[in-house]
């Protein structure tokens, strides 16, 4: 018997791949929204500020490893 989470999944392989894309995308955001609904007006501001900044080019993203590796090195001292 297939429950409802798998029927769904295989709905979803049906669709082209943009439409699992913006199904994809949904769905995540209705994960993130109970977070976001609880972050301070002046934090979601910021997050907006940066976001929009990555968009247009204006900062690069550093990758996590190369984050936490100095993190750890500074932290060993």
């Amino acid at each position: 018997m297939h429950d409802q989470v798998t029927d769904l999944v295989q709905k979803g392989r049906l669709l082209p791949p943009d439409e699992r894309e913006r199904l994809v995308e949904g769905l995540l955001e209705s994960l993130n929204e109970s977070a976001a609904s609880s972050l301070d007006p002046s934090w979601e501001a910021e997050i907006q500020k940066r976001l929009a900044e990555y968009d247009r080019g204006e900062v690069q993203a550093i990758d996590a490893e190369v984050v936490f590796a100095r993190a750890r090195k500074l932290l060993a001292g």
